[in-house]
């Protein structure tokens, strides 16, 4: 197999699994804030059962995002030295940049906030939580800024075939920076919401009925039924935003090969890139030229004028329509569950395992919409600037396909592992007696630090 494809296989491998565990303590940990200060707001023991319970989920995805990370990082190295060698004075910085302000306050104060809950006062400790859920979102906003820069360059020049950075203002706040950057914090809050009530349901189902559950499970679902709109907005935006800087990613997620107007929003078809045309179409008339030019009439671009300068179509039409799709069951699952809770207080059997059964759509959703950004800036490493087959390494076929494969069967292992051990931690949660409620002291609950 063609070298190129097998490196693009193994990063692609590689950040899948990667982008997993950020996606969760991004938001996961301004959600044990929210835990942290309602404790301290009513007093109420529930809040420190639901904050000890979520700490170690947290914990756990933490180290697991910082490990695969780390090995993601070799692969600038190993498979994809033209990277740096083209765009280091820009990736390099930034990188950087995530490394001193992001990395080391989580790294200072994560063991302050895991294990320092009865040697430091209460507001010493709420504060360490703060600051490490602070640390998780600006490491998000610097790989993000680095992402859309390599997706819309602006504010550098290119001198004997390297750039250089010209406008580091113009660089950080790059034209798709801000819809991409509320487009992950709106998917990372989306995935820690249905993983706590994923999980909270969970637990329900397995008899344990403490108040703790119900509010964190409660919790999990208002906080989905509320960002979930905000995320469809927020994708809109995105949308056309993309629109304007690459047509040819937004002809390839709707499938559309022919410029021009009153364009059909296509359900389902089956792109065939050889004859350039979609088989077995279903769609909705004017669907698409109304939702990207809010004007049934618009003209909408299509592949063909894109011919050997656009991203193979299958995968980005796809993947564009799972996340869609998923995105589509969040809303109806977190709307009816809020409903139904709010009516009824707690959760009908039904609901309980539909929650069981969302736990890691969050997962789903993300991967889906990471591919249909990352195919979709194909054949561009750096849209314009720099082709992903110019930075490809010279390393044989047979080496990378060796350690890709390595890689896979790693990665399936540790995510089976960290998959099973949340749900032995729901389990043991369960099977563990209930918290008493009310502001009676426990020992568990830094009433003495407080």
């Amino acid at each position: 197999m063609d070298p190129t494809i097998l490196a693009r296989i193994q990063f692609a491998a590689n950040i899948s699994f990667h982008i997993l565990f950020p996606t969760i303590t991004i938001a996961m940990g301004w959600a044990l804030v929210f835990f942290k200060l309602r404790y301290r707001a009513t007093g109420d023991l529930k809040w420190m059962d639901v904050y000890h319970f979520w700490v170690k989920v947290f914990a756990l995805s933490f180290a697991l995002g910082v490990v695969s990370g780390i090995t993601m990082s070799f692969q600038f190295g190993t498979n994809w030295p033209g990277f740096m060698e083209k765009v280091g004075n820009v990736a390099g910085p930034l990188l950087a940049y995530e490394v001193m302000t992001a990395f080391f306050l989580e790294a200072v104060f994560l063991g302050i906030m895991l294990f320092g809950f009865r040697k430091v006062p209460g507001w010493a400790h709420t504060t360490a939580t703060v600051l490490v859920a602070g640390g998780t979102t600006l490491s998000a906003f610097w790989i993000i800024v680095l992402n859309s820069w390599m997706h819309t360059p602006v504010g550098f020049e290119i001198r004997n075939g390297v750039v250089h950075a010209t406008d580091w203002f113009a660089i950080i706040f790059n034209p798709s920076m801000p819809y991409r950057l509320a487009h992950m914090l709106l998917a990372s809050g989306l995935t820690a919401a249905f993983l706590i009530a994923g999980l909270s349901a969970y637990r329900w189902l397995r008899n344990d009925r403490s108040p703790a559950v119900l509010s964190a499970l409660r919790f999990g679902v208002g906080l989905a039924a509320i960002l979930i709109p905000i995320q469809i907005f927020a994708g809109d935006m995105h949308g056309l935003n993309t629109l304007k800087h690459q047509p040819q990613k937004v002809a390839a997620m709707e499938g559309n090969w022919e410029t021009g107007p009153a364009k059909p929003l296509l359900l389902f078809a089956w792109p065939d890139e050889k004859a350039r045309e979609n088989r077995f179409e279903i769609g909705v008339p004017y669907g698409a030229s109304l939702i990207l030019k809010h004007d049934p009439q618009g003209v909408i671009p299509g592949l063909n004028d894109y011919e050997g300068k656009h991203p193979p179509v299958a995968p980005v039409f796809f993947a564009f329509r799972i996340m869609v799709g998923v995105g589509m069951l969040m809303l109806l699952v977190s709307w009816g569950g809020a409903f139904w809770l709010w009516r009824r207080g707690e959760p009908h059997p039904w609901l309980a395992r539909g929650l069981v059964a969302m736990t890691f759509s969050g997962w789903v959703a993300t991967l889906a919409g990471w591919y249909v950004t990352e195919i979709g800036r194909q054949p561009w490493l750096v849209s314009g600037v720099l082709r992903t087959a110019d930075a490809v390494s010279a390393v044989p076929a047979s080496m990378v396909a060796t350690t890709l494969v390595g890689y896979l069967l790693v990665y399936a292992a540790l995510l089976a592992a960290y998959i099973a051990t949340l749900f032995l931690l729901a389990r043991k949660g369960a099977a563990g007696k209930p918290v008493e409620t009310g502001p009676t002291p426990h020992p568990n609950a830094f009433v003495a630090a407080e």
